[in-house]
């Protein structure tokens, strides 16, 4: 378009004369520009925006989660699997442990939590079964607390938590901690519940079935 007043280009500052070929300056309300200038519009100046593309964010390092090693199990180990279970929480609890499908265990508590029996269903198989162990559970509340060595915190505050406060369900933890301490040939190993494991699957319906009064 051909410029109708005198002015300044907002690109060089030069005059604009009347009848100059000029150009629209983007991002700027009547602002013109030379139509020879409006070529380099991308300039710092006119258009807000760099001549160059930004530079791309430094991509911030993000912490992988790496699990956990498991327990190594102690030579020669017999391998148990636990479970528990409960019909509301709390409710009647039923707990099972089973080396095979010949020989296992199960019983029932009645009102219970589910953590209860989980505690009760490891407690259950280390006390009836000799020889180095490990036990196998679906439980991280059970398996945590000895690859973590939550007992050993526990011991040393008089069994109080973190928090100060007492440890729940210590009338099952303590002679469980206890017994796997004096034995010194007992792993926890963690297994996922649900998900087609034979033995898991086998415990958990002994579980249910206690809980429910069935045999």
């Amino acid at each position: 378009m051909l410029a109708k007043f005198p002015g300044h280009c907002t690109r060089c500052q030069e005059p604009i004369r009347a009848g100059d070929e000029i150009a629209g300056a983007r991002g700027k309300s009547n602002s013109w520009v030379h139509a020879t200038c409006g070529t380099e519009l991308s300039l710092p100046g006119l258009t807000g925006q760099p001549t160059t593309a930004p530079s791309p964010r430094p991509k911030v390092a993000t912490r992988t989660r790496v699990p956990k090693a498991q327990m190594v199990a102690p030579e020669g180990a017999t391998f148990v699997y636990t479970d528990g279970a409960c019909s509301g929480n709390p409710g009647p609890g039923g707990w099972a442990w089973a080396i095979d499908r010949d020989r296992f265990a199960s019983g029932a508590e009645r009102p219970s939590t589910n953590q209860r029996m989980e505690i009760r269903a490891a407690l259950e198989a280390v006390t009836a079964i000799s020889g180095p162990l490990v036990v196998v559970s679906d439980s991280t509340y059970v398996v945590n607390c000895f690859r973590d060595t939550w007992w050993d915190g526990w011991l040393k505050r008089g069994w109080t938590n973190s928090q100060k406060k007492p440890v729940a369900n210590r009338d099952l933890w303590e002679p469980l901690v206890l017994a796997v301490r004096d034995r010194g040939d007992v792993a926890f190993q963690w297994v996922k519940g649900h998900s087609g494991h034979e033995m898991n699957d086998l415990v958990d319906q002994l579980a249910v079935a206690a809980s429910l009064g069935h045999d």
